[in-house]
């Protein structure tokens, strides 16, 4: 995946926060990527509680500004891509649902303090939906090769972002309380929503071309976009974490399941096939 070099970044859709530090209640409600599981795999490999995650890349607190002002700038820096991602998924999702309005990333280091109670890193990228915020420390990156065994590359941090977005296209929709009726397993609300957000990341990895900031998405760029889906899957966690898979507890879906809705979604480009399917 590579940005157009030309193309001009709007840092104002995301709010570098790294390096601040914050004390709270946990966080509750919203959707995300991995959600507590994610605790689970990091008490197995870390042997409790993780400490700092860090960064790899450069970027002080609130400088985004002058050092991502172009495509250029996000093919060169991994926090200018995902800025570049949010632009695109943000200006995708404005022509193609009705009433759209653009939100807010935030990049924070360790925790946050978010609309719905105290973030972790540990807890992996999140949407709230209390202040329509995706929530994400950049190291779950690093954790998402590491940890969960993803290949990774730039379209497998975007697929992240986009999937995050998809949750807020489920508010904005009116579907994303589907998610809070406290069940769990393969048919549950909440694995329902989550496969809906993967089919919707899907929709805008077809037609993100079209948003003037992508140059090319290609067939290895899906490639890694799938392998970090089924890294992500219910199943291949609790392997890990438990050494056993119980689908009664599933909250976000299989490997299988996380890479077919996304599938669903880049093939068809129907938010109606997402709605479906899932």
């Amino acid at each position: 995946m590579r940005f157009r070099n030309d193309a001009e970044l709007d840092t104002s859709q995301v709010s570098d926060q790294r390096g601040r530090r914050s004390l709270g209640l946990p966080v509750a409600g919203g959707g995300g990527l991995v959600g507590v599981l994610i605790l689970l795999l990091t008490l197995y490999v870390n042997g409790g509680g993780s400490g700092s995650n860090g960064l790899t890349m450069g970027g002080e607190q609130g400088d985004l500004s002058s050092s991502c002002q172009t495509g250029a700038d996000a093919n060169q820096r991994e926090d200018c891509r995902i800025v570049g991602v949010v632009d695109s998924v943000q200006s995708f999702w404005s022509t193609h649902v009705p009433n759209y309005t653009k939100t807010t990333t935030v990049f924070f280091t360790d925790q946050s303090q978010t609309g719905c109670g105290f973030a972790s890193a540990d807890v992996g990228p999140f949407y709230c939906p209390v202040d329509k915020t995706v929530y994400i420390d950049l190291g779950f990156y690093d954790q998402l090769r590491s940890q969960f065994g993803a290949e990774g590359g730039p379209f497998a941090e975007a697929y992240v972002i986009a999937h995050e977005y998809g949750h807020h296209v489920e508010d904005i929709l009116g579907i994303l309380d589907q998610s809070q009726d406290g069940t769990t397993g393969p048919n549950s609300g909440s694995v329902r929503i989550e496969l809906m957000a993967d089919c919707f990341a899907g929709i805008w990895a077809k037609g993100a071309t079209e948003t003037g900031f992508i140059e090319e998405i290609t067939d290895a760029d899906i490639k890694d976009g799938l392998d970090a889906a089924a890294s992500v899957g219910d199943d291949r966690i609790q392997q890990q974490a438990q050494g056993q898979v119980n689908p009664e507890t599933w909250t976000h879906g299989s490997a299988e399941q996380r890479q077919s809705h996304f599938l669903t979604g880049f093939n068809s480009g129907s938010i109606e096939a997402c709605q479906s399917a899932s």
